[in-house]
């Protein structure tokens, strides 16, 4: 009986032997440090840029405002926590804070108002709403300078088109001097505030609201609802985190007000329009009063710092968590 000899496919010098491969978890660690090496790279040069001029000058400012110092060389003379307690004693600073809680009250009352009721009748179908838009967001495009002298010379005293307009429809004895009167300073300047900034917030509130389904307001018209019903539980529930940025952003922006301010009445008359970035930038590049400016920097800072944190906690804390909710049902 013959047999067919069959040579063995595993003889030889590697019989036995696995074929070498690169491990697989090497392989994972390898793209892993790849892509941290990649972020990193990316995110380096803005990292670099918010260190140096962002948080160095912060950390510098909390340092030198324990200092009395002019501004020149380094802080020396340590005087502890002086400034600040000269702060909480300047009559002027305390009237900043009482001027900062007006103008926010005024932004929350009738800018907001006043923008989110043109935003709704932007949104219908108007014809020629889009330049509607165009002509209500372009003050917001216009530097606050350039804001400050056209309305320096609108409210003039006596030959500024506020008066001419005044006197025009027999109004002349609402005209006067509205930057330079005490009693009016701040209500002028709260005027200008609003023409230049509602624009935004009328863009914000129409972006909220052009992202709202139009099928839950044709089920609620056709349920019997009103205009006003509508808008109270369809309209405004959905339009919620919207509203909530633009408070956000209004008390921000009025606690950090300096340049509008400071081109039109410089903190005047006698300090009835100043605010605390205007009193810092006195103290700190007219007076020399470095230490004591920084020291209003860091109260600016911390009062910003404490309502971002509590208004986190207690009002954008809903969106959040849906945000996180739906990211999570997505699978992602």
């Amino acid at each position: 009986m013959t047999s067919t000899f069959l040579p063995d496919k595993r003889s030889g010098p590697a019989a036995g032997r696995p074929a070498p491969a690169v491990p697989a978890d090497r392989a994972r660690t390898r793209r892993r440090a790849l892509n941290w090496l990649t972020a990193v790279a990316f995110q380096l040069p803005a990292l670099v840029l918010f260190i140096g001029l962002v948080l160095l000058p912060m950390l510098f400012a909390l340092y030198a405002a324990f200092f009395r110092w002019g501004g020149f060389g380094m802080p020396s003379d340590y005087i502890g926590g002086d400034n600040f307690t000269r702060l909480f004693q300047d009559d002027v600073f305390l009237g900043d804070l009482w001027r900062c809680l007006v103008l926010v009250v005024l932004s929350l009352a009738l800018q907001l108002p006043f923008a989110l009721a043109m935003a709704v009748l932007l949104n219908q179908r108007l014809r020629g709403r889009a330049v509607y838009r165009m002509l209500f967001f372009a003050p917001y495009v216009l530097s606050e300078a350039i804001t400050g002298v056209l309305f320096s010379m609108v409210f003039a005293p006596d030959d500024g088109l506020a008066d001419h307009v005044l006197g025009a429809v027999g109004l002349d004895g609402l005209g006067g001097e509205w930057f330079a009167d005490p009693s009016s300073v701040m209500a002028t300047l709260f005027l200008v505030m609003m023409w230049k900034y509602f624009g935004f917030h009328m863009m914000l509130y129409l972006a909220g609201l052009q992202s709202i389904p139009a099928e839950l307001t044709e089920a609620a018209l056709i349920d019997g609802a009103g205009p006003w019903q509508r808008f109270r539980n369809v309209t405004l529930p959905l339009l919620a985190p919207t509203l909530r940025i633009s408070v956000f952003l209004s008390v921000i922006g009025s606690i950090q007000l300096f340049d509008l301010v400071w081109v039109v009445t410089q903190g005047g008359p006698d300090h009835h329009s100043e605010t605390m970035a205007v009193t810092m930038f006195q103290f700190g590049f007219k007076r020399y009063q470095v230490g004591y400016a920084s020291a209003i920097s860091v109260v600016m800072f911390g009062i910003c710092l404490v309502f971002a944190l509590a208004y986190q906690r207690f009002v954008l804390r809903r969106d959040l968590e849906g945000a996180t909710t739906t990211m999570r049902g997505d699978g992602t």
